[in-house]
């Protein structure tokens, strides 16, 4: 362990001491595809050298965009950082003026894409940047291979001046600049170094359980988001096989096909396949759907370490066998653990998740933090419900006066790339404000309770925290996402973008025309919205109440603006874009 020091260093590790035969798996024209941990070191040092020929530097900064997570953006990361050059990960879903902006900010001279689409925008833009070159990793008519850059390396001659420059890099070298997807403004370049990661990856190992070197793991939360980077150089410390989705819609499918032990995800995934095995339940009849209800209603209520007492621990243990065990079957059947990070996760999906014997793990951090700062861990009572954990080892955290976090650690970023005064604003000594209110509980776990940006008042001079009332009206099959507003008005109301999938079902049902066009208009299933938010109201002081809300004509996506790549609402141009809808909210 005190051998890895660098980012690169984990591969050799792994070499040294499981030496896998499938380290990755990638899915190629319908077939899985693996290479060992020999053949991964193997194409990474061809890279590097293939690199040294085009002429890249130390400190050079090698852009990477791809739609999927896959064998190749592990393959680059490796030949990248060992010549001390910087690996620059674009989010694949931005828009070409993002593109743009992230490759001129950083000076990119090379860079490597998935597929067509990819390239085409890239395209668009590229005379506008420093770019030397664009290789892709899918064969794309007209537009220079990868492989050709790998050929460049197989003459090994020049190994030794991989190794030489191997051996300069030091720890605290930067390795990385991540581009914040941000909620606001331009993206700032969070400049992480090798030790930043590296000690994050170390931190947070000891945290999770898995069986070294015969675990399988699957992947498919975009690499360029330092949570997924993170927890793959920690499944390659652990000798855990990594298997790349192809995508969410492929999710389902291959999960059974890899049968994996551990996978990471955001809420909103986790929501998805919770809500899909509820509806398949709706359509059960007779016994069996008041079997599988009944073990909802069971799950709904779980708390771990046996707190419920025998009778309830009986009965779990009935509908496992029952009602759960045919849930894990549907996702693979084998996954011991999933792990949640980069928003908060509902209550109810970590109880039921654990009910059925797959616990999700929630952590909390941010990309200027590695990410990790504190991770739920079932073993040794690690694990509290509506926290995000325990803090890890080596870092510290205190919280300000007015509740905001604030983290010191190894792990805490070098700064944001030239901009000196970004960085001073979120840094107090070694503390970086990490812009989330929370508190640490007697039992030493962390709780978030709000962004500290996102609170606002009403004109009556009351607080309201938007996020805790959004989790809750979330819970409601009929909300997909929904957003509260109300900063200077004098009560919070909410736009609200309805779950079409769910809906569809339900106006069937209640023999109600569909169409997307008219449903947001429907007066029943206005009133049956009003409902669920009477309901979840009654959580929520007066003040805080949503009194009035507004269905929006279209769903909410990157694409479209309305969601950071991480899938966080970008609340300013969400309010752009419903003005219209906010007016009728306030003044009529």
């Amino acid at each position: 362990m005190a051998d890895i020091t660098r980012l690169f260093d984990f591969p050799y590790y792994q070499l040294e001491t499981y030496n896998l035969n499938k380290a990755f798996t990638t899915k190629y024209n319908g077939e899985w595809v693996s290479i060992s941990t020999q053949e991964y070191i193997n194409q990474a040092n061809a890279i590097s050298r293939g690199l040294i020929r085009l002429g890249v530097n130390s400190n050079d900064k090698i852009a990477v965009i791809s739609t999927t997570n896959r064998t190749e953006w592990n393959i680059m990361d490796v030949g990248v950082l060992q010549i001390g050059a910087q690996n620059v990960p674009i989010y694949p879903t931005i828009s070409k003026e993002d593109y743009q902006y992230i490759l001129n900010h950083s000076e990119a001279t090379y860079c490597f894409v998935s597929d067509k689409e990819i390239v085409e925008k890239l395209n668009a833009i590229k005379n506008n940047t420093k770019l030397k070159g664009v290789y892709t990793f899918d064969d794309v008519i007209g537009e220079s291979n990868w492989k050709e850059v790998l050929e460049l390396g197989k003459d090994d001659s020049n190994q030794d001046v991989v190794e030489d420059r191997k051996s300069q890099v030091k720890p605290d070298d930067l390795a990385t600049l991540i581009y914040t997807s941000g909620t606001t403004g331009t993206p700032k370049g969070v400049m992480l170094s090798h030790n930043n990661i590296v000690s994050n990856v170390l931190d947070s190992e000891k945290r999770v359980p898995f069986d070294y070197g015969k675990s399988k793991s699957l992947s498919f939360l975009p690499v360029c988001h330092v949570f997924e980077r993170m927890i793959l150089y920690l499944y390659q410390f652990c000798g855990v096989e990594i298997y790349f989705a192809e995508s969410i819609e492929a999710m389902s499918d291959n999960l059974k096909e890899v049968k994996p032990n551990v996978m990471t995800a955001v809420p909103r995934l986790y929501e998805k396949v919770y809500d899909k095995i509820v509806a398949k339940g709706s359509e059960l009849s007779g016994l069996k759907k008041v079997l599988f209800f009944w073990a909802i209603d069971l799950g709904l209520k779980y708390e771990p370490y046996g707190t419920n007492g025998w009778w309830y621990e009986k009965q779990l243990k009935l509908a496992r066998k029952l009602i759960f065990s045919k849930w894990q079957e549907g996702l693979g059947g084998n996954l011991e653990l999933m792990v949640s990070g980069s928003a908060a996760l509902q209550p109810r999906l970590t109880r039921m998740f654990a009910a059925a014997g797959m616990p999700i793990m929630e952590g909390y951090g941010l990309t200027e933090t590695s990410p990790v700062i504190s991770v739920n861990d079932q073993r040794d009572k690690g694990f509290k419900i509506g926290t995000v954990g325990r803090i890890i080892d080596n870092v510290e955290v205190k919280i300000a006066d007015d509740g905001e976090i604030l983290v010191k650690g190894p792990n805490v970023m070098q700064g944001y790339y030239k901009d000196p005064e970004k960085t001073a604003e979120v840094m107090t000594g070694n503390y970086f404000h990490t812009g989330d209110i929370g508190e640490i509980d007697s039992d030493g776990f962390l709780k978030i309770t709000d962004r500290k940006k996102e609170i606002f008042k009403t004109s009556g001079g009351k607080y309201v925290a938007p996020a805790l009332l959004e989790n809750e009206f979330k819970q409601s099959r009929f909300i997909e996402q929904i957003m509260v507003i109300g900063e200077g008005e004098k009560m919070p109301a909410a736009l609200i973008q309805i779950n079409y999938e769910f809906v569809k079902e339900w106006a069937k049902r209640h023999n109600i025309e569909f169409s997307t066009e008219s449903i947001i208009e429907n007066q029943k299933l206005k009133v049956r919205i009003q409902e669920e938010i009477d309901a979840a109201n009654k959580k929520f002081g007066k003040w805080e109440q949503i009194k009035k809300f507004e269905i929006t004509p279209d769903v909410w996506t990157i694409d479209g603006g309305h969601l950071t790549p991480t899938m966080k609402m970008k609340r300013k141009i969400i309010k752009e874009k419903y003005l219209d809808l906010i007016e009728k909210i306030y003044r009529s």
